[in-house]
């Protein structure tokens, strides 16, 4: 009697365990396919709290978990760890950087962002971005040295540079970082130092731009600008940047462009971001378009044109939004976007596998908030009845039990809801080690 082989179930490949790609793996746990998740770290990040890991006030432990931990409970789901260098869409398989080459069914391509210096990759050495934990790492080592150094500095300018802080773009990212330096300078290390007066630090913040977080409303926008001034950060706006060195930066200002120089050893990038490479490469593989930040140009359902097969979510796809009876609207680069994109992905790999109707791509928008620092944030929020608009230490705390609900874990939130409850009170940082410490003085710039 002839036995029949039980048949193959389809093979579900996602490529990044960031927002998008966590959600399509969450979405396809408990269905009838198989499904691999290859991420080149070992943990998943939870990004908007990065700046506080950079900024000593989180362990990176509070902000991350492990991805193996995430789908621990889940047989159907195989987590490898490994970086994709080329995807071949002909013989539907990715190949990773050891050799190895992983072949797929449906994949779903979600591998995020990097830094964008706009031409300029050369002032990644004196300006690190903040995607990663080792970008926080860095920036945080370089914060905290430049105190260090500036307490050994007997002459009164290369001090003065040494408590310069520059911070270049004033999206959400920016102006967090820029709030919290001008909190640890005037409250975290009060009294911690003998020569010099940690108060006494510039904190600027840099923007090409005519407004702080631009994609506010104007009048949010200018109380944040209010707040972070308070806070003791100078705003610096309509100033773009034209070079960064290893002992400063060059701004082009007013109407005729005049240059100014900023004497700094601490500089931290957070004017632009770019698609992963990987997204030029998977477009000339199957012919698609992208547009200037390296994104890829996706169907309605997020599929790739002549390769329905394929979903690009998150950083990496210029997606729209198509909502019933309006016109298509493009997707902001957030986490909420991301999230949804990998739950559409997903759900439309089981309607092509039933043979059902893919579903358009919709975007809800919740709104946006940023924190400045101590009892000071901005909520915009959309709600059935209009826009929700509010912001100072109401905002903070609609900021603050927002990301500690969103983060992965109950450990994390817990851990981080006290490190938060302990440091408002005492002004205290404690996550402030630093590694590989250059005794010589000659790695504070």
């Amino acid at each position: 009697m002839n036995s029949i082989a039980p048949a193959r179930r389809p093979h579900v490949l996602i490529v990044g365990c960031g927002f998008g790609g966590l959600e399509a793996a969450r979405r396809l746990q408990r269905e009838a396919v198989d499904v691999t998740v290859i991420e080149k770290t070992n943990h998943h990040l939870f990004q908007p709290l990065l700046y506080q890991v950079a900024t000593a006030g989180l362990a990176a432990p509070s902000i991350a978990a492990p991805t193996r931990l995430l789908f621990r409970g889940q047989p159907s789901i195989t987590t490898l760890l490994g970086e994709v260098i080329d995807i071949r869409p002909a013989e539907r398989s990715v190949q990773l950087r050891d050799g190895q080459r992983i072949g797929y069914d449906h994949l779903i391509v979600a591998a995020g962002a990097t830094h964008s210096y706009f031409g300029n990759d050369h002032w990644a050495r004196f300006a690190p971005g903040l995607k990663t934990l080792a970008d926080a790492f860095e920036i945080r080592r370089h914060v905290l040295m430049s105190f260090e150094a500036a307490e050994k500095e007997s002459d009164p300018v290369r001090q003065r540079a040494l408590l310069t802080f520059a911070v270049i773009g004033a999206g959400p990212t920016g102006v967090e970082m820029a709030g919290t330096l001008a909190e640890i300078a005037r409250h975290t290390l009060a009294g911690e130092f003998r020569r010099i007066d940690p108060a006494s630090a510039e904190v600027l913040l840099i923007e090409g731009g005519p407004r702080v977080l631009q994609a506010m409303p104007e009048g949010l926008s200018q109380k944040a600008r209010e707040q972070l001034e308070r806070l003791g950060v100078k705003v610096r706006l309509n100033a773009r940047v034209t070079s960064i060195d290893a002992t400063g930066l060059d701004i082009a200002v007013g109407a005729e462009g005049a240059t100014e120089r900023i004497d700094t050893h601490c500089v931290v990038w957070a004017a632009g971001v770019a698609a992963s490479p990987l997204g030029r490469l998977l477009a000339t593989a199957v012919g698609a378009e992208v547009d200037r930040a390296g994104r890829i140009r996706v169907e309605p359902d997020l599929s790739l044109a002549g390769h329905p097969e394929i979903s690009v979510v998150g950083d990496l796809a210029a997606a729209m939004s198509h909502a019933p009876g309006k016109d298509p609207k493009p997707v902001p680069g957030v986490s909420p976007g991301a999230k949804q994109m990998g739950r559409t992905a997903a759900a439309n790999v089981l309607h092509r596998l039933a043979g059902e109707p893919t579903e358009a791509f919709r975007y809800r928008d919740y709104g946006n908030l940023a924190t400045i620092g101590r009892n000071s944030a901005v909520v915009d929020l959309g709600t059935p009845f209009g826009p929700l608009r509010f912001s100072g230490k109401l905002a903070w705390l609609f900021w603050l039990f927002a990301h500690v609900y969103f983060l992965i874990g109950f450990r994390n939130r817990l851990v981080v809801l006290m490190d938060w409850a302990s440091a408002y009170w005492s002004f205290r940082r404690y996550a402030r080690v630093v590694a590989d410490v250059d005794v010589a003085g000659k790695g504070e710039s």
